[in-house]
């Protein structure tokens, strides 16, 4: 995992709909919740992509947005996004470069870690948190990050 207290690494991505994300665009703006995941559809990624967006509004009054990545396809994202109607971007990355450049790589480089970032508006990873198993955390370890950012601002 890339280290608490440094900068986020930039990600311009295609969102497949014809948008771009751009990191750098979030700075001074909202923190950004960056999540890793290995891939639609299946029991453990439905459950916490719907617990994000179950918690958009929390997250809102914590001035953050949600970002999820995963090795999908920007179809199957967007049949994933429509199934579960879910409120925020995810980023298609097949070839795993942002995957890799985010040091998120699971089981023998196959699969993608189940890891979240918590960055801040000037860029900067507050949290790191890896929990393969313990879906439910990665919300609560969130919440929490963003909750002491509001604190000492």
């Amino acid at each position: 995992m890339l280290r608490e207290g440094t900068t986020a690494p930039e990600i311009e991505a295609d969102l497949g709909d014809g948008t771009r994300f751009v990191l750098s665009g979030y700075q001074g703006k909202s923190n950004v919740v960056l999540y890793f995941y290995p891939k639609d559809f299946t029991p453990g990624c439905t459950k916490e992509a719907c617990s994000f967006r179950d918690s958009s509004a929390d997250l809102e009054k914590l001035d953050a947005v949600v970002v999820g990545v995963s090795g999908d396809s920007a179809e199957s994202h967007e049949s994933f996004r429509d199934e579960f109607e879910l409120t925020f971007p995810l980023i298609p990355d097949p070839d795993k470069e942002i995957i890799r450049h985010y040091d998120a790589l699971g089981f023998l480089g196959l699969m993608t870690a189940r890891v979240t970032y918590v960055i801040d508006k000037q860029g900067v990873i507050r949290r790191a948190i890896q929990h393969d198993l313990a879906i439910g955390r990665h919300l609560t370890d969130a919440v929490a990050a963003l909750e002491e950012i509001q604190a000492s601002a």
